[in-house]
């Protein structure tokens, strides 16, 4: 049952942000199904409140049932009521869950309540599934940052764009359309001045269904955003992070709806890592980043990312922009070592999946 609990909490993956993507299934003492359901938009149902409507609905008496739940239940009040209080009330008997929460609002009191309310409490099933699935909530509660990941199209000899700046399109349509199913699920998509400047960019979920657009990230030192910008969507959360302090433009920005955030680093840039952190407290799970080779090398020399979505068009391209500028290294051993997670053709290209080594262990 835990392989049907997952499967549901995948449907809120890109729904429940900031909240964790969780599912659960109510069972009866005889193994017939009587309820499912997942975490809802931010505010709303938890996946066991869910699962205790779908068994109302459907006339099923859940008295000494076991709920098989992707992550331990919450035990405190925050936009939505503890639902152990729930599972109880419901007459519950067992609890199956994959994972404790890391919440440290949480972090095990849910367990407790249960158990001290005489119910069942196994641990387990499915750990490495809801982890996985929830790796940027993990990130945030347990390192205060969001999970990191950067993604670039290039030609198969590493180039983003031509020396005169073209890019578009470098993949194909299903590559781009994959791209977007990796914004969806984000919190939020970062990006530079640099790409606002040379191509615009909405940047917001188009090419694939989402019940949400993700926030906007924009590193802009000098506030250099123009105002006509075609970032500034009504309703979208954009926050743009700056070094030097001018009030007037972030008067002026502000206006447009943007968010601005004073960040000042060393050398008159953002300091990057404090923006991380920043963005954590703002509750940003997953960031993923799109920008060009000057800010992804400098997230990349900083340490700052976890994991990257490379797509690789079979094109040679010779002369142009990299996907990262950093270094030099001097020596092999100053390389990022990274793991390859997964290789898949999308049309004519190829996407790689890899993590920085060691990255997720937290």
């Amino acid at each position: 049952m835990i392989k049907l609990a997952v499967e549901f909490a995948s449907k809120a993956r890109d729904l429940s942000s900031p909240n964790p993507a969780v599912g659960c299934v109510l069972v009866s003492p005889e193994g017939d199904l009587l309820g499912r359901g997942h975490t809802q938009r931010a505010g709303g149902p938890h996946a066991e409140i869910m699962a205790l409507r779908d068994a109302a609905a459907q006339g099923h008496s859940v008295a000494g049932a076991t709920a098989w739940v992707t992550l331990e239940p919450c035990s405190h009040h925050g936009r939505t009521g503890p639902c152990c209080d729930a599972l109880i009330a419901a007459g519950i008997k067992k609890v199956v869950a994959s994972i404790a929460d890391p919440n440290p609002l949480v972090a095990g009191q849910g367990f407790e309540r249960l158990r001290a309310a005489g119910i069942a409490v196994e641990v387990g099933p499915g750990a490495d599934e809801s982890r996985e699935l929830n790796i940027g909530f993990f990130s945030r509660m347990i390192r205060k940052t969001p999970w990191v990941r950067l993604k670039v199209a290039a030609s198969l000899d590493g180039k983003t764009a031509l020396d005169n700046g073209a890019s578009q399109w470098i993949t194909a349509d299903a590559a781009r359309a994959d791209g977007h199913a990796w914004r969806a699920r984000a919190s939020a998509i970062l990006t530079g001045i640099g790409t606002v400047l040379e191509d615009n960019p909405r940047l917001d979920v188009r090419l694939v269904e989402t019940p949400r657009q993700p926030h906007l990230v924009v590193v802009d030192s000098r506030l250099e955003t123009p105002l006509d910008a075609r970032i500034f969507i009504p309703g979208r959360t954009l926050y743009i992070y700056a070094a030097g302090q001018n009030d007037a433009r972030k008067a002026a920005l502000e206006a447009r709806g943007a968010t601005v955030i004073y960040q000042p680093g060393a050398h008159g840039k953002v300091d990057l890592a404090a923006m991380l952190r920043d963005l954590a407290l703002r509750e940003v799970n997953e960031l993923h980043v799109e920008a060009g080779h000057k800010l992804n090398g400098s997230l990349v020399r900083e340490g700052l990312v976890d994991e990257f979505v490379v797509y690789l068009a079979p094109k040679w391209i010779g002369q142009g922009a990299g996907m990262a500028s950093f270094g030099p290294i001097t020596e092999l051993s100053q390389a990022v070592e990274l793991d390859f997670l997964s290789t898949d053709r999308l049309g004519p290209d190829l996407r790689i999946v890899a993590r920085v080594r060691g990255r997720d262990l937290f």
